[in-house]
């Protein structure tokens, strides 16, 4: 998972790990573009294999080693197996590149949630009619996952990950992903783990709140880190505050940051006494 490969980026590997270690690959989210570029730089004849998958149906889709250098952003497409589609609000299929639903079909797709039938309704629904060979009039007994993730598919049909769909930070009148903010701060020297989270502003709709550890040895600062989003983001996608812990983060049992315990801890920051 990333959180895993950002630790191992801030060890020292013995040298003779590059002529072993034949292939790695990831689940648990998308990996950082930036803990990428770290582990092929130190593992330069290891073969990535980017992976992309869910809960409710385990695994969903891959980038081969030999489209990483052409697409390194990318999660692929779908493995064998697996139909992958990117679906609008009213489950017609998006254009390329335009942002939508990520939903997966085929043998992999769970069942539903365990004792949850409210939860397994929410997400695991029969496809729009229509849509991947379903046809009106025909009761079909196959379940869709709906992610809840947003993705886009290029014109080559490969998908790339936005965000997901309850993390999105609406801010200024924008939409923005929390991840592209993270890929920022996990470029800043010094910087272990990061999260970026919206927080209720009675102005902006939510301000841009990012909490961030150090590596082992390193130190930071809130002006130094600032400074380095000034850098590299528009003024939109800016933090309005900045917190620098020790220790790790919170995640959740997938082993996922926990955005709604970060979240909760400043959800009183910005409301008006």
């Amino acid at each position: 998972m990333p959180p895993l490969y950002i630790q191992l980026t801030q060890l020292t590997w013995p040298p003779s790990v590059t002529e072993n270690l034949r292939y790695f690959a990831n689940t648990g989210g998308r990996m950082p573009l930036e803990i990428l570029t770290k582990l092929r730089s130190a593992l330069p004849k290891t073969k990535p294999f980017l992976m992309y998958g869910l809960t409710e149906a385990f695994r969903a889709t891959y980038l081969p080693p030999d489209e990483v250098d052409r697409r390194p952003d990318s999660i692929g497409k779908a493995i064998p197996n697996a139909e992958i589609l990117v679906l609008r609000p009213d489950g017609t299929p998006c254009a390329p590149g335009e942002p939508g639903e990520l939903v997966q079909r085929g043998a992999l797709v769970g069942m539903g949630y365990w004792n949850d039938p409210e939860k397994t309704r929410e997400r695991y629904k029969p496809l729009p009619v229509g849509v991947a060979a379903r046809e009106a009039g025909m009761v079909i007994p196959e379940l869709a996952v709906f992610s809840g993730d947003q993705v886009r598919q290029d014109d080559a049909g490969f998908l790339y990950f936005i965000g997901r769909r309850d993390d999105m930070i609406k801010t200024s009148g924008y939409r923005v992903s929390p991840t592209e903010i993270e890929e920022v701060l996990f470029g800043i020297a010094g910087i272990g783990d990061a999260a970026a989270l919206g927080v209720a502003h009675p102005v902006l709709g939510h301000a841009i709140v990012v909490v961030v550890t150090a590596r082992p040895g390193a130190s930071l600062d809130e002006p130094s880190v600032a400074a380095a989003c000034r850098e590299h983001l528009p003024t939109y996608m800016l933090p309005a505050r900045i917190e620098i812990r020790a220790g790790s983060l919170p995640r959740n049992p997938n082993g996922k940051i926990d955005r709604n315990a970060l979240a909760a801890e400043f959800k009183d920051l910005f409301t008006t006494k």
